[in-house]
């Protein structure tokens, strides 16, 4: 019997190297990967952007020969921005097309959902496209999130931004679930900090389109400044109805807001809206040559404008084949995180704050900066500032 068990050894030994080798959505040519947007529902813009990006920069990737030789396949499911189609798009990705990773998934609610699934089978969420600290918090070995949140977003600017403006009555108008929630639980403890409360807090349902009650609310509080845990539509909404009845207090969103659509949609009335936010707009005019370069090629290959959203879809595809490449041919998801866990991601062209991770670390940066819409276009009015 004795020969036997240095061959029993060796076939367990092989086994092991190939169970390790072979990752779900890795082949020999090939990386398959994921990723859930809002196509069909109230955030379906942001979905169309990020997916774009993300195709811009898979395209360059496989032109220039892939990942260690292996071409970039990327697989892209629908959500309607709802939790339980996020579950669907998720169990189809990971149980039968069997992607490597899920990159860039758009929403809170919707990632909530879909994380348990994912993890079942070993597949990291990478980059999400939210600023919800469930995205990194609790800790979990396959998180990994990139925006500083919406919680230190606005807790670390709102104080100033009050004490700027003289504002008395800081007020809230806010989606209620998790997005909104964090949005106010942040400017609740910014305002902890310099010895106020929020004076009214106002809600509103996921896909509502009529604001009117919210705004007469807050017009009778007398707020002077509005905390926005809104998006696109309820953004526009809210501000164009406070307009058209005389209410014109200092309007003030998470990075949720800090989209092109909003002047684009909502016009003149947006002016001097203010947001938090850690990439900039690509605009094709931009001052920057280098933004501007990117941009036209962007729209020359899409017909379209880019957006942030379309930054966040190419720079989160930009940072997976980084790590990817780093954790060499033999790619699997222990690889990756160990290639993640020493990465530095250096300041890029559209001027995101410097990132780094770690084993413990699973946030790659907690700074974010003022923007406002001046003349109809995002223009920076802040450096970065990281939470306290």
């Amino acid at each position: 019997m004795k020969p036997v068990l240095p061959l029993v050894a060796a076939a367990l030994a092989l086994a092991s190297g190939l169970s390790h080798a072979q990752s779900q959505g890795v082949s020999k040519d090939e990386i398959v990967v994921g990723t859930i947007q809002d196509l069909s529902g109230p955030l379906a813009a942001f979905g169309k952007q990020i997916r774009l990006g993300m195709n811009l920069r898979v395209d360059e990737i496989n032109e220039q020969g892939g990942i260690n030789g292996r071409k970039l396949k990327l697989l892209v499911e629908d959500s309607g921005y709802d939790p339980k189609k996020a579950v669907l798009a998720a169990q189809k990705l990971v149980n039968q097309d069997k992607i490597f990773m899920m990159l860039g998934h758009l929403g809170t609610a919707q990632n909530n959902a879909a994380m348990p699934v994912q993890f079942e089978k070993n597949v990291i969420n990478f980059f999400p496209v939210t600023a919800a600290r469930e995205m990194y918090d609790p800790f979990h070995r396959l998180k990994y999130a990139f925006a500083a949140t919406y919680f230190d977003q606005m807790r670390t600017a709102l104080p100033g931004l009050v004490k700027e403006k003289g504002a008395k009555k800081v007020c809230t108008i806010y989606q209620d679930d998790e997005f909104g929630l964090e949005v106010v639980r942040g400017a609740e403890a910014g305002l902890k900090t310099i010895g106020m409360e929020m004076a009214e807090k106002t809600s509103y349902k996921r896909g509502a389109t009529d604001f009117s009650s919210q705004v007469a609310r807050m017009k009778s509080a007398n707020c002077d400044l509005v905390v926005l845990g809104t998006i696109i539509r309820e953004t526009i909404g809210t501000i164009g109805e406070s307009r058209k009845t005389g209410f014109n207090p200092v309007f003030f969103g998470s990075s949720a807001v800090y989209t092109d659509l909003i002047h684009k949609l909502g016009g003149k009335a947006m002016d001097g809206l203010y947001a938090t936010m850690t990439v900039q707009n690509p605009y094709t005019d931009e001052a920057s040559p280098q933004i501007r370069f990117w941009a036209n090629k962007y729209k020359t290959k899409f017909n379209e404008d880019p957006t942030v959203f379309s930054v966040y879809g190419y720079t989160i595809v930009d940072s997976f084949a980084n790590a990817a490449t780093k954790a060499g041919a033999n790619l699997s998801t222990d690889s990756f995180i160990k290639a993640m866990d020493t990465m530095k991601i250096p300041p890029d062209i559209f001027g995101s704050a410097p990132a780094t991770f770690s084993p413990t670390k699973r946030l790659g940066s907690d700074a974010s900066r003022l923007s406002q819409i001046t003349d109809g276009k995002w223009k920076v009015i802040g450096e970065y500032t990281k939470s306290n």
